[in-house]
C-alpha cells in the first residue's frame, strides 16, 4: 500500500533542529515534500536549501534580508515573504500537511498557534509554546482536531512508550537529564564558568540558548511543564532524574506496575522523524546502539540546590497561571545576557527567580495576558543586571 506524501512546513529551517529535518526528509523523498520554509535572518542557508527542496514559498523573519533572498530564487519559481506576519499566515496555506515548529523561544508561539487555528498538525520541537501558554495551546488543539507530536528526545521516547498502551494509564514519568557540562560541580566552581565551557555539551550538537539551558537544568524545567500539558498530567506524575549517558530518554511507569524506556544513541533525527512519520515508522541509517559500548547506564539525583532552573521550573508549574510565561521570559534575557558577557553563570537563575516575584500573578491568562505578561517579565529581567 503506498503511502502518501505529507507537505511539510518547517519553520525556523537554517537551526539545529531545521536542518537535521530537512536531512530526514532528502533520505525519504517519496514520503515528504517541503511545502514552506523559514528563517529568522540567515539568508544565505535559507537561500541554499530552498534552491535543493524547491518549496512552494520561504519567509525570511528579517525584513532587511527579504530582496536578497527575493534576487536569489527569483528564477527558481519560489515566493518570497517576509516579516513574522507572514510567517503566521503561510502556516495556514491548503496545500501544508504538518507544520515542524522549531522556531526557538517564544518568538515560535504566535505562529504555532495560527497553524492550529488552520487545522494543522503540529511536530512541535518549541517547547517554549507549551511552556507559555499550554493551557490554551492543548485547549486549541483539542478544539481544531489537531494532534500534537513532540520532538524533543525526551517527549518522544514518552510519546513513543505510550503506543500501545492506551489502556493502560500513566503513574509516572520520569524526563532523563545529562546533567549537562558542570553535572557534579558546585556553586564555587560555578561561579567563574564562561559560555565558551557552557557551550561545550557532552552528548548533543544543539543550539547556542538550548547548550546554555541544558547546563543550567533549565531546558529540564521547560521540558517538566511542556510534558505536564503533552500527555496531562498532574505535577506529582513528573520526576527528573539524571542519566550521564544520554541512552535511556525517557521513561513511563504504569498503573500496573510495568515500566517502558525509549534507548538509543543521542540523535535528533530520530524523533524528528518518527513526528513527521507517525503512525509509519521509517527505516533510517542513523547509527545503531552497542550495549557494549556502554557497560554501565547510570542515574543521580538532580542537584537542585546548585541549579536553581530546575527547581524554579517546578514551582511555575506548580503555580500555573503566568507562571511559566514569565520563567520563560526571564530565562530567555538571562541567558542572552549570559551569552554577551553582562551576567555570570550563576545569575542566570537569579535575574529569573527575581523576574518571577516581580510580575503580575495571572490565575486564568488570555492570549493576549500572556503577550502582557511575556513583555512585562522581559522589561524587568532587564532592569536586574
Amino acid at each position: 500500500m503506498s503511502v502518501k506524501q505529507k507537505h511539510i512546513a518547517i519553520l525556523g529551517s537554517t537551526g539545529s533542529i531545521g536542518t537535521q529535518a530537512l536531512e530526514v526528509i532528502r533520505a525519504h523523498p517519496k514520503d515528504f515534500v517541503v511545502e514552506v520554509l523559514t528563517a529568522n535572518g540567515n539568508a544565505d542557508l535559507l537561500i541554499k536549501q530552498a534552491i535543493e527542496f524547491k518549496p512552494n514559498c520561504v519567509v525570511i523573519a528579517d525584513e532587511k534580508k527579504y530582496q536578497t533572498v527575493k534576487d536569489a530564487l527569483g528564477k527558481h519559481d519560489i515566493k518570497v515573504f517576509a516579516g513574522n506576519k507572514s510567517i503566521e499566515q503561510v502556516v495556514q496555506m491548503e496545500s501544508i500537511d504538518i507544520v515542524l515548529t522549531a522556531i526557538v523561544g517564544y518568538a515560535g508561539l504566535a505562529s504555532t498557534i495560527s497553524a492550529i487555528k488552520a487545522k494543522k498538525q503540529i511536530a512541535l520541537a518549541n517547547k517554549e509554546t507549551l511552556v507559555v501558554a499550554g493551557d490554551l495551546v492543548t485547549s486549541l488543539a483539542k478544539e481544531n482536531g489537531v494532534n500534537i507530536y513532540p520532538i524533543d528526545s525526551e517527549h518522544s521516547a514518552i510519546f513513543q512508550c505510550m503506543a500501545g498502551e492506551w489502556q493502560n494509564p500513566i503513574e509516572k514519568i520520569y524526563l532523563t537529564a545529562s546533567g549537562g557540562p558542570f553535572r557534579g560541580k558546585d556553586k564555587n566552581f560555578l561561579a567563574s564558568v564562561k559560555k565558551e565551557q557552557a557551550l561545550k555539551h557532552p552528548n548533543w550538537e544543539m543550539g547556542a540558548k538550548i547548550t546554555i539551558d541544558s547546563a543550567t537544568l533549565m531546558n529540564k524545567g521547560l521540558e517538566v511543564i511542556e510534558a505536564k500539558w503533552l500527555f496531562h498530567l498532574k505535577p506529582e506524575q513528573i520526576e527528573v532524574i539524571v542519566h550521564p549517558q544520554s541512552i535511556i530518554h525517557s521513561v513511563v511507569q504504569f498503573k500496573d506496575g510495568s515500566m517502558k524506556a525509549q534507548m538509543g544513541l543521542p540523535d535528533m533525527r530520530l524523533p524528528i522523524q518518527y513526528a513527521l512519520s507517525f503512525p509509519n515508522r521509517l527505516t533510517s541509517d542513523f547509527k545503531r546502539f552497542n550495549f557494549l559500548d556502554y557497560p554501565n547506564l547510570s542515574f543521580e539525583k538532580p542537584d537542585t540546590e546548585t541549579f536553581r532552573c530546575l527547581s524554579l521550573g517546578f514551582e511555575a508549574m506548580n503555580k500555573g497561571g503566568n507562571a511559566a510565561c514569565v520563567l520563560n521570559a526571564a530565562n530567555e534575557i538571562a541567558v542572552t545576557a549570559f551569552l554577551t558577557d553582562k551576567i555570570s553563570f550563576l545569575k542566570i537563575s537569579e535575574v529569573i527567580e527575581k523576574t518571577m516575584e516581580k510580575v503580575s500573578f495571572i490565575q486564568k491568562p488570555s492570549y493576549e495576558d500572556y503577550v502582557k505578561s511575556d513583555a512585562e517579565a522581559r522589561k524587568i529581567a532587564t532592569t536586574l543586571y
